[in-house]
This record gives structure tokens, C-alpha cells and sequence, in this order.
């Protein structure tokens, strides 16, 4: 079992955010550079309104933009649209003094090896491993943990452009077959296809229309678990709600046609199912679930080679419960039964009791992940948004501190009961992950990969400080700087990055983009918002359906801080944030235009109205409420982006970025919303939008993909927020 960090699950189906987290700066008053001089007077492409009033609960909504829904593959005047627009934002960002250093320097700072966490199965040795700037990470094999790295996939190979990527991985118990998963041009579908190891081979079989599901190997090798939707059909649109998801069972050899259903819930459509077998192959475990809230219903079969019969584990859908490891019958869960910052607990299979058998209590930290590797359970804590693990028995007694390079973020500690082994990786802000194998027997760890650094992670400062929100509530923020900039207590350009949702939490991790900018100078902070999940379920809580608004007040208020206390200058202030982070941008800009030099908003959520109709929207019905419901309705109407722009206020410079085959939000919410920027009167600054081609949510985009768009990005906000960049930085 590998290790289930808090978070996955929504990872997966909610917002996904792919967080990639520069000594001068120009003077507030600077002249601006020629080629942008022109920015007040900038000819956004028409983006004709239609007369569309709509009553909600007695409200009369006006949605102006609606046609930017449709699907620009299909819709000429769409297409038209993004083409103008692109043009127009290429030239304006083609003119930025430093774009072409920034994209240099993030060059140099990928350009070093990287490597996966390894995976065991059968004497082998399964990872991927990338030179530095291959768009896609390749797959390697080993037999033997000192044996000669031998290449098995190069999905570099796949499309001419790298937007093809491999997603998700399985090697079979043995190590005989590799699952993997095709992931086209960012999207969320997955083609499944099976590699036998020894030759390298494909073999024939191929798994289509899987989208958010896990792959699980039976015990033998013989075959997989998967979980898929309906084909569509002819002519349907391809970002309509996705329900009605089951679980398969595919045997090697044979057709997709042949597939065994082991579990569907035809009368209720809107649940999703995974499957997860234990180490041992002898336990399906298929969790049920309806959004992205952890709340899980559990069904168990024994695998014993014949029909998989199902019967009920866990009733009911009311608390998180994560497999972890098992051991015979037992099998072994985290949940947030009775436990706001989880516990462990053990279930007989044969013979469950609703609530199990306590190991582990709760405790002040919050449990982040777990796994049964060797005789001991590996369990990983938050605390203060950074990772500590410990080794515990089965009895639920520690045993050691699992040893830990440092300050930072852990994550892996795969394995299976009766080997000790495992590996896990290590980073930090300003250090890349680098790989390490640990024995649970003898607590020893050692060093399987680092990469070499192009700088000195000692150059640079990591401060911890909290803040008063509106309400009073303290919220942490982690501050990055060249230690030089902060012994002089100058105030630098500083863009704050947040989130504040679906449970997930900020913690330490390295990017190279973000170096980029702390390099030239900039300073970096990332506030812990409420909705996130450093500190257990009331912290998530606080932070979402009613309480949404205290997200937008704790990220209001960590700007305030980093100016009253003289971390950046009153026009110094960029703002960042993906997904769900990017609505956040948008809510905060409409309700303090004045307090930000810049935005990036990227791949938001923008029409708090409309975000359910489309794609996984459905899922985060549990983090934002349902527009259907008047309750939910009017809180949403609030503070929607697209619905909330404040015409007559000058609002800071904005670039607003998305993936035109963006299947979990879609594009259309950055399409409306910048249409509807563009057509206020915000003052002189521009509100512009970088349509990215072939590029998706985020997962499986190109290197060069991902370079273009934040050299783009903090070229952008370096102007605005005044940082001089440099070729040569001090």
C-alpha cells in the first residue's frame, strides 16, 4: 500500500491544483517600457453579448457571455475568439522587458535529472526518471535494486508535440506485466494498455473511456481492476457531467467486450467506485463515494480465482476510510471516525464491526498518510504543514521517529507486509525531491537519487509567521526570500500564492518556475488558507460552503500583512492561484482591486453558477454547495468571479491562463470571465487571457508547455509589481 496522503482522492476528482510553486526593483512611478506603453489603450477582440436574463430564487442574473460555453472545437466564432485573443496577449507579453531571461533560467533549472519514487514488484524495480528537459518523464526498470537501469517506456515518443503523457502506472504483483495509462493532451480520460517487462513488448489488450480511477492487479497477475464510464456517443458533448461510473474486471488476452461488471450503482448514478486489492491479493477493498468530501462507503470480496462476490464492509457514507495495509484478514484504515484529525483503525474482513478496532488514536497533529510495510505500520503527520512520520506495531505502539533529511514534505513509504523495504522521496521549498530507500527492520535510510542543483539552496530563507484574519483567526504563511534581501529588510515585488480548498494542504515543494522568480530578487509567500487541510476537518470546514468567504478574507489579510510589514512595497503585490485557486484570485480582486499590482488566475473555477453542469464540476458540490439549492445559490451569487466585476474601480494588472482541452474546468469559465473583465471599465492596466493548446488541468503538460507559461506569467507580474529582471542577478 502506498502512502495516502489526505487530499489524493480530491486531487483526483475535484479542482485539481497543480501549485508550481526574482535584488532590484523599479521605482512604483517607472516608466513603462515602449512596448508596452500602449497597455491603456489596448483593443480587446469583440466579444459580442447576448441577451441572456435568467430568474434564480427571484434574482435576476445576466449571463451575457453564455455562448463562450460552447465547444470552440465545434463552434467557429469560439475559435475566433481564442485566436484573437491569443494574438493579442503574445504580443503584449512578446514585449515584456525579461520574459526571454525568465525562460532561459527556467531552462537551466529543469535541466537536471529527476527521478520517481521506485516501485517493487517481483525482484524488480519500476521509476521514472527524466534528463531534465524531456517534455515527458520515461519509465525505467532494474532487476535488482543495483542492477542496470534499462529503459521500458518513452511516451516522449507518443505525440509530436509531448502533450501525450503517461499517467498512472501498475506493475503486476510479479513484475512480470506494467499497467500504464495514456493520457492525451492533458485530458482526464485514460486509454489503459499492458507492457510485458522481459521484452518490452505491448501486449494487444487495450482499456478505454477510464477516468478517475485507480488500477488494482489481482493477486495472481492475471488481470485488473479498473473503474470506466459509458462510451460516448456520437455527437455528445464531451465536457457534459460525468456519471454513472462502474467498476470492471479485465483478465489479460481478452477483449474490453469481456469485461466483468463487479460493481455499479445504476440507481444512483452520480456515485463513483475504486477498487484497491491488498498486497497479499487476497482482498478487493471498492470505495464509494459522491464528491470530494473524504466520506466513503466501503464493499470487500475475497479473491479466491473464481467469482468475485461483493458484500458490504462499511454502510453508509459519513466519514473518510483509507486502506493502509492488512494482514490476513485484517486490513488496516485511516478514518476520521470519531477523529477530526484521523485515527487507525483495523476491520476484520470476515467479520466487520462498524467501527472497528482502535491502533492508533487521534492526536494534536493531523494523520496525513499511512502504509504496512515489513511488520510495522509507517505513519506520516502534519505538523505546522510540514512532514514527521513515525513507525508504529501492529499493536499500535511506537516504535522509532522515522528518520527525515530535514524541514520538508515526505511522500511515498510504499510497500507490503513481510518486507521491509521501501522508498520515499524528500523536498523542500528550496531543495528538489531527492529519493531515499528506509528499512522498517533496521531503521537505517540511505540516499537512492538526488539531482544537481544549479544554485545554493543556502542563499535562500525560509520564514514561518501567522497572521490575523478578519475574524482574528491566525493563519500561517511560509515566506521565501534570498536571505541577503531579508538581512537588509528591503520591501521586494512578492507574489502570494494560495489555495484554501477541498481539503488539501500546502505543504513544503520544491519549483523550478518559483526559483526563477526568487533568483531575480522576488520574494514568494504561500498562505495556509482556511478550506485547506493542514489542521484536520474543522480547518477544511471553516473554509468552505457558508464559510467560503473567510478563504477570501484569510488571503486579503496575509496581503495586508506582507505590506504592513514591510515585505513588499504598497504596488509590489502579485497574486497567484490554480483551480480552485484561481477562483480565489478572481473573488479577491473584485472584493480588494486595490490592494494587488497583479493577478494570475489560472484554470479557475469563475461561474459559481454554472460549475456543476460541466465535466467533475458535480464533484465539488460538497466544497462550494449546489447552485439548485437557494441557500447555496445566494452565498455562490456573492462572490462568483464572473458575476462580480466592479465596473468604475481600477483593478491590477491581470493575466488570466487555461488549456483549451481543459476537461476538469473547463475553459469556458476563463473565456466568460475574461470577455467580461475586458468589457469593464477597470482602469488602465490590461486584462488579458493565454489560451494554451493541447494542454489540459495541469497533470501531463509538457516541460516546454509549462516553462512558456510561467516565463509568460512572472514576466507579466515582474512588470507590474516592479521587479527588474536581470540576465545576471545579484
Amino acid at each position: 500500500m502506498g502512502m495516502g496522503f489526505r487530499g489524493d482522492r480530491m486531487r483526483a476528482f475535484g479542482c485539481f491544483a497543480l501549485a508550481a510553486l526574482l535584488f532590484a526593483a523599479l521605482p512604483a512611478q517607472a516608466e513603462p517600457d515602449a512596448a508596452v506603453a500602449g497597455a491603456s489603450e489596448l483593443r480587446y477582440p469583440a466579444a459580442r453579448r447576448i441577451d441572456l436574463v435568467e430568474d434564480h430564487f427571484g434574482v435576476k442574473v445576466t449571463d451575457p457571455y453564455r455562448w463562450l460555453e460552447n465547444d470552440l472545437r465545434g463552434d467557429p466564432a469560439v475559435r475566433d475568439w481564442v485566436a484573437q485573443e491569443n494574438a493579442l496577449t503574445r504580443r503584449f507579453i512578446d514585449g515584456l522587458p525579461g520574459r526571454d531571461i525568465l525562460k532561459r533560467r527556467m531552462q537551466a533549472l529543469f535541466a537536471h535529472g529527476r527521478y520517481t519514487i521506485p516501485r517493487k514488484a517481483g525482484g524488480r524495480y519500476f521509476y521514472g526518471y527524466n534528463k531534465g528537459l524531456q517534455n515527458q518523464t520515461p519509465l525505467y526498470v532494474r532487476e535488482g535494486l543495483t542492477g542496470r537501469q534499462r529503459l521500458l517506456i518513452d511516451p516522449n515518443d507518443w505525440a509530436e508535440d509531448g502533450s501525450d503523457a503517461l499517467a498512472e502506472w501498475a506493475p503486476s504483483p510479479d513484475g512480470r506485466f506494467l499497467l500504464y495509462a495514456v493520457q492525451e493532451a492533458g485530458s482526464d480520460w485514460r486509454t489503459l494498455k499492458i507492457l510485458d517487462v522481459a521484452t518490452a513488448r505491448p501486449l494487444e489488450d487495450v482499456v478505454q473511456w477510464v477516468k478517475f480511477s485507480q488500477l488494482a492487479w489481482d493477486g495472481r497477475g492475471q488481470g485488473f481492476f479498473y473503474s470506466r464510464f459509458a462510451a460516448l456517443q456520437d455527437g455528445a458533448d464531451p465536457r457534459s457531467s460525468t456519471v454513472g461510473q462502474q467498476l470492471f474486471y479485465h483478465r489479460l488476452g481478452t477483449a474490453q467486450a469481456q469485461d466483468q461488471l463487479i460493481y455499479a450503482t445504476p440507481d444512483q448514478p452520480r456515485l463513483g467506485h475504486t477498487a484497491q486489492v491488498t498486497q497479499d491479493g487476497r482482498w478487493l477493498v471498492i470505495a464509494s463515494f459522491q464528491g470530494t468530501d473524504p466520506r466513503r462507503e466501503l464493499h470487500v470480496a475475497e479473491l479466491t480465482g473464481g467469482k468475485v462476490k461483493v458484500r458490504s464492509l462499511v454502510r453508509g457514507m459519513t466519514n473518510d476510510w483509507r486502506l493502509i495495509g492488512s494482514r490476513g484478514p485484517t486490513l488496516y484504515f485511516i478514518t476520521d471516525q470519531y477523529a477530526p484529525r484521523l485515527r487507525v483503525v483495523s476491520i476484520d474482513a470476515r467479520h466487520p464491526r462498524r467501527s472497528g478496532t482502535q491502533v492508533v488514536a487521534e492526536r494534536g497533529d493531523t494523520l496525513a498518510g499511512g502504509s504496512l510495510v515489513g511488520d510495522r505500520l509507517i505513519l506520516a503527520y502534519l505538523s505546522d504543514a510540514e512532514t514527521v512520520a513515525e513507525l508504529v506495531g501492529l499493536d499500535g505502539r511506537k516504535v522509532s521517529d522515522v528518520p527525515l533529511p530535514g524541514i520538508g514534505t515526505a511522500a511515498g513509504f510504499g510497500g507490503r507486509d513481510g518486507d521491509p523495504e521501501t522508498f520515499f522521496s524528500f523536498s523542500g521549498f528550496t531543495t528538489p525531491s531527492s529519493i531515499y530507500r528506509f528499512d522498517t527492520a533496521t531503521l537505517r535510510y540511505e540516499l537512492f537519487a538526488r539531482p544537481d542543483l544549479p544554485f545554493n539552496p543556502d542563499d535562500y530563507g525560509i520564514e514561518q509567521v501567522s497572521y490575523p484574519s478578519k475574524d482574528g483567526t491566525m493563519i500561517p504563511m511560509t515566506v521565501i526570500r534570498k536571505k541577503a534581501l531579508a538581512l537588509s529588510k528591503t520591501p521586494a515585488p512578492t507574489i502570494l500564492y494560495g489555495y484554501g480548498g477541498f481539503n488539501i494542504a500546502l505543504t513544503p515543494g520544491y519549483s523550478a518556475t518559483r526559483m526563477a522568480w526568487l533568483e531575480q530578487g522576488g520574494v514568494y509567500a504561500i498562505a495556509n488558507l482556511r478550506g485547506g487541510g493542514e489542521f484536520g476537518k474543522a480547518w477544511h470546514d471553516a473554509g468552505r460552503l457558508a464559510n467560503k468567504q473567510n478563504v477570501f478574507d484569510d488571503f486579503i489579510a496575509a496581503g495586508e500583512y506582507l505590506k504592513a510589514n514591510g515585505y513588499t512595497a504598497k504596488d509590489g503585490l502579485a497574486i497567484e492561484g490554480r483551480s480552485n485557486g484561481g477562483l480565489l484570485v478572481g473573488a479577491v480582486v473584485n472584493q480588494r482591486p486595490d490592494l494587488f499590482a497583479a493577478a494570475l488566475p489560472a484554470v479557475g473555477v469563475m461561474d459559481m453558477l454554472r460549475f456543476d453542469r460541466f465535466t467533475a464540476g458535480r464533484y465539488w458540490i460538497d466544497d462550494y454547495g449546489s447552485p439548485d439549492r437557494e441557500e447555496d445559490f445566494r452565498l455562490l451569487h456573492a462572490y462568483s468571479p464572473y458575476h462580480n466585476i466592479m465596473g468604475g474601480k481600477d483593478y491590477p494588472a491581470i493575466l488570466v491562463t487555461t488549456g483549451d482541452t481543459d476537461d476538469r474546468v473547463v475553459p469556458a469559465h476563463s473565456f466568460k470571465y475574461a470577455a467580461a473583465l475586458q468589457a469593464a471599465e477597470l482602469g488602465p492596466k490590461p486584462r488579458l487571457i493565454r489560451i494554451d493548446t493541447k494542454a489540459g488541468h495541469g497533470a501531463g503538460k509538457p516541460v516546454d508547455k509549462l516553462i512558456d507559461e510561467y516565463a509568460d506569467s512572472y514576466a507579466f507580474a515582474a512588470y507590474y509589481a516592479g521587479l527588474k529582471l536581470d540576465a545576471a542577478p545579484k
